[in-house]
């Protein structure tokens, strides 16, 4: 589950009608072109938790090899998964800088800083929004918008600072891994034990009464449960309160808890990644085509890789994970961090060297349209997935194969291609960029075409 970074355009602060650093058309092109690439892709990875149970992962990863849904999330898992959200992040990163880039008016009431924060103060307020009216568990607007209140401190700093706090974020990450995997091991071995002194006719201690709990609590998480799934699909294919019920508590513990021991981080990590490269001169398409190639081979080498090997490791888990526990082969999944920022990095360099090349410029054009209203097409994805899939709408959640959600999100694709396209013939920016705009200047922004006024492609921060 994965969400989203936003554009500006040209015209965007009516105080100041002229922002130098934002017209650097290569700069600008590039980041749209790659935004909208991973505002499409995010949907490969949230289609599946819009039209099925998150329980029923576990039962994908059981089939057999030669089934087209084990296949299907094969490649997604491999190619896309954590990926798209990585491009997301380092964006956002992009973005942040962008926008505290603008100079201060020391006649102005109010500073770049006022305005920057109460910019992400709104997004979280959107992220609310998108979690707990249009009941999206899988928002991501919440986690930038408390991510963005941390990183005014950081925005003069060099890139190698900006990557050494993104590699302590990951370093933090990695130690939370490991020690979960250590308490599991504990756990296994208390489990094996408690069943020796159980044939012994010997008393468990307390520590091993709870040590095999716990591992026989995971066995059964590991384990297809038809019964929960049907439980599930019972309450997402009734009406709006009966959803909203049932996920409350599950909004709650992403935007609470599960933000403050993973997500933060998560975030947090590819943002300062994102920050330092947009200071390379990365996003901008400023460096090398030698350097892209290199990162583009490199990313897909390494990410791909790790990405297949970790795909096998969940497999062999949820078949047997007494087996994949006692062998202590290597986590590669604990190596999950660097994977996906390789594979994200070795996608943008694909895009940017496919940009540079002009073989596809329609393509270009498309994904660019597609990013500069990327705030409208991923709230705009929430409210289609939810109509067509919860009970409240057509009532599709839990009918549909795995592999047949990709079908639904082709043509989601298409319809948001298109009417991106059409949107931006017409106004300035996409509607919900008006609105979020508006809000962060706190007044009414315009928003049609002049009628003799080409669009322009940029993506810089709202």
């Amino acid at each position: 589950m994965e969400t989203v970074t936003l554009s500006l355009t040209a015209d965007e602060a009516p105080e100041r009608p002229t922002i130098r650093p934002v017209l650097r058309t290569e700069r600008i092109k590039t980041i749209d072109v790659i935004r909208g690439f991973a505002l499409l892709g995010i949907l490969l990875m949230n289609i599946p938790y819009f039209g099925l149970p998150f329980t029923h992962a576990v039962t994908l990863l059981s089939l057999p090899s030669a089934h087209i849904d084990y296949q299907t999330n094969a490649v997604v898992s491999t190619i896309f998964e954590g990926t798209m959200r990585a491009l997301f992040s380092m964006l956002f990163g992009a973005s942040a800088l962008l926008f505290l880039a603008k100079p201060d008016r020391p006649d102005h009431l109010y500073g770049v800083a006022d305005y920057y924060y109460r910019r992400t103060l709104w997004l979280v307020v959107f992220g609310l929004f998108n979690a707990f009216i249009l009941l999206w568990p899988g928002d991501i607007l919440y986690t930038y918008g408390i991510c963005g209140l941390l990183l005014f401190p950081f925005r003069k700093m060099k890139p190698v600072r900006l990557l050494l706090i993104a590699g302590l974020c990951i370093v933090i990450l990695f130690g939370k891994g490991l020690m979960k995997g250590l308490e599991t091991k504990q756990n296994r071995q208390g489990y094996l034990t408690a069943l020796q002194l159980e044939k012994q006719k010997k008393k468990l201690t307390p520590e091993q009464t709870k040590a095999k709990e716990a591992w026989v609590a995971l066995e059964k998480r590991v384990k297809p449960d038809p019964k929960k799934d049907a439980e599930i699909i019972t309450n997402m294919r009734g009406s709006y309160a009966t959803v909203f019920t049932f996920l409350m508590p599950i909004n709650v513990k992403f935007e609470s808890t599960k933000f403050y021991h993973d997500y933060i981080w998560d975030a947090l990590a590819m943002i300062f990644i994102g920050m330092a490269l947009f200071k390379l001169g990365f996003f901008s398409n400023k460096l090398p085509t030698r350097l892209y190639v290199i990162t583009l081979i490199a990313g897909y080498g390494i990410g791909l890789t790790l990405g297949w090997l970790a795909f096998q490791d969940q497999v062999a888990f949820v078949k047997n994970p007494g087996r994949v526990i006692d062998s202590d082969s290597f986590p590669f999944q604990a190596l999950y961090q660097i994977r996906r920022a390789a594979t994200a990095l070795g996608h943008a360099s694909l895009l940017l060297l496919l940009f540079r090349s002009n073989v596809v410029p329609w393509l270009m054009q498309a994904l660019a349209n597609v990013g500069q209203m990327a705030f409208s097409n991923y709230l705009m994805q929430s409210m289609i997935c939810t109509l067509i899939f919860y009970g409240y709408g057509l009532g599709y959640y839990g009918k549909l194969a795995f592999h047949e959600l990709y079908y639904v999100v082709a043509g989601i694709w298409v319809f948001q291609i298109l009417f991106s396209a059409i949107w931006l013939r017409y106004f300035r920016m996409g509607p919900l960029e008006w609105v979020w705009r508006s809000l962060t200047y706190w007044k009414r922004q315009p928003m049609q075409r002049d009628v003799d006024e080409q669009p322009l492609i940029v993506a810089s921060a709202t």
